[in-house]
C-alpha cells in the first residue's frame, strides 16, 4: 500500500491531513516527537476506528538519522511514499530584544531545517519512481514579518524559499511541490484560548476548519500535471488579506 508521510501530525490540522489521505486509500504515517507518542497513538487509533490504515512514527524531525531511520522504514514496511506533508509550525512571539539564541535556532530548527530534512529524503526515493507529491505548511510570516515574530518568520521564510527551489528542480522530473500559506487563525485549542469572540467566529466560519484545509492538500496532490498549483493560500472569508 502506498504511504502518506505527515511529519507534525497534531490533533488539529496535521490530524485532519492525515485522517483525509487514509480515505484516499493511503497509509497515513503520522510523525511527531518520541514525547508526543501517547498523542500518535491516538490519531492512528481514530483512523483505525474509522476503517483506514495508519501507523506512527516517532522521531525528531530535526534530527538527520531520525529522519532518514524513518523515511527508510515507511518504505520498507508501508511501501512507497507518494506524498509528505511537512507540518511543523513553531509559532513564538518575542522581542528581538529579549529573543535568545536558542530559541530563534530551535524555531528555525524545527520549521525550517527540519522541513529541508523530510523534503530531501522524499524526494530523494520520489525522483526514482518520477513520481510524488510534497506540500509545505506555511503561514502570513512565511511572506511577512511581524512584530515579535523575527524567529517565526525568519524559519517560514526560509521554508518558503526551499518549497520554491525544490519546485524548480523537481517539477521537471514529475514530482509535484507545493507551498500552503495559511492565513489566518485554526479551529484549535490554541486559538480557543486566546480569541476573544471564538464560538462566534467559528459559527460565522470566521476560523479556518482543519478538515477543510486538508481537504485542499489532498487535491494539490490529486491535481493534473498539466495545471500544477505552486503556492496557494487559504484563509477565512472575513480574514484581511
Amino acid at each position: 500500500m502506498a504511504a502518506a508521510l505527515i511529519v507534525g501530525a497534531g490533533d488539529a490540522t496535521g490530524g485532519a491531513i492525515a485522517k483525509a489521505f487514509a480515505r484516499e486509500g493511503y497509509t497515513a504515517c503520522v510523525n511527531r516527537r518520541a514525547r508526543n507518542a501517547d498523542e500518535l497513538d491516538a490519531l492512528v487509533k481514530s483512523i483505525h476506528a474509522e476503517g483506514y490504515a495508519a501507523r506512527a512514527y516517532p522521531a525528531d524531525a530535526r534530527i538527520e538519522e531520525e529522519v532518514v531511520a524513518m523515511v527508510d522504514a515507511i518504505e520498507r514496511d508501508v511501501g512507497p511514499i507518494e506524498v509528505a506533508v511537512f507540518n511543523i509550525g513553531a509559532n513564538v512571539n518575542f522581542s528581538i530584544l529579549d529573543m535568545t539564541a536558542q530559541v530563534y535556532r530551535k524555531v528555525w530548527e524545527m520549521a525550517a531545517f527540519a522541513g529541508f530534512l523530510m523534503g530531501r529524503e522524499a524526494a530523494r526515493r520520489m525522483v526514482e519512481r518520477r513520481s510524488g507529491t510534497i506540500i509545505f505548511t506555511g503561514a502570513t510570516a512565511s511572506i511577512r514579518g511581524g512584530s515579535g515574530f523575527s524567529a517565526f518568520s525568519g524559519a517560514k521564510g526560509a521554508l518558503r524559499m526551499l518549497a520554491q527551489s525544490m519546485a524548480r528542480e523537481l517539477g521537471p522530473k514529475n514530482i509535484h511541490v507545493a507551498h500552503v500559506i495559511i492565513d489566518g487563525g485554526i479551529d484549535t485549542a490554541f486559538i480557543r484560548g486566546i480569541h476573544p469572540n471564538f464560538e462566534a467566529a467559528k459559527a460565522a466560519d470566521g476560523v479556518l476548519s482543519p478538515d477543510a484545509i486538508a481537504l485542499q492538500y489532498v487535491a494539490l496532490h490529486k491535481q493534473h500535471r498539466s495545471a500544477w498549483t505552486h503556492e496557494v493560500d487559504l484563509r477565512p472569508w472575513t480574514e484581511n488579506f
